[in-house]
């Protein structure tokens, strides 16, 4: 059994349509999720930790703002999730924090695409989190191009960082 807690505001994506989500992340990990909407506290149950990990994982990544579609591609071989939290790169203000959120994105969102086209992963900037799923080694490249952001590393530098560990892999 794992339990764990995502936003409220998080619950409905995860349920899904008629509940066709929770099924579909049921279905795919051979488990039954218990989800009691008022509190965001989530239960997971399986016979097999593995897969109750992975469900967790899913449901973590929905939680933290990733589209199901997107979380579901944790099932497949090689795909982990990364969550960096964004308030340990902050000072203590909330605008810095907002400010850094921002820099991730960029101006209609540009910032964010870039790096996820760049690193091949895709990325989620939520609360006070940036989260990346993709392959191990993209993985490990988005982060290190997220953290020199966060670090206050120029836009330009940080694609060419990006571009240079593409090609050597």
């Amino acid at each position: 059994m794992e339990q764990l807690k995502i936003p409220k505001e998080r619950i409905a994506c995860l349920i899904g349509t008629k509940g066709e989500t929770k099924k579909l992340i049921e279905k795919t990990t051979r488990t039954r999720i218990q989800i009691s909407s008022e509190e965001g506290d989530i239960i997971i149950r399986s016979e097999d930790p593995i897969k109750a990990y992975l469900c967790k994982e899913i449901i973590k990544a929905i939680g933290r703002g990733f589209n199901p579609k997107i979380a579901l591609s944790l099932t497949e071989e090689g795909n982990y999730l990364e969550i960096i939290e964004i308030k340990e790169f902050a000072r203590k203000t909330k605008n810095d924090l907002s400010r850094l959120k921002s820099r991730l994105i960029g101006k209609k969102g540009k910032a964010r695409e870039e790096i996820e086209k760049l690193s091949n992963t895709k990325l989620s900037v939520h609360g006070k989190t940036v989260c990346i799923i993709g392959k191990q080694e993209e993985l490990m490249t988005a982060r290190q191009a997220i953290i020199k952001l966060l670090q206050g590393a120029k836009h330009q530098n940080v694609y060419f960082y990006i571009k240079r560990h593409a090609a050597r892999e």
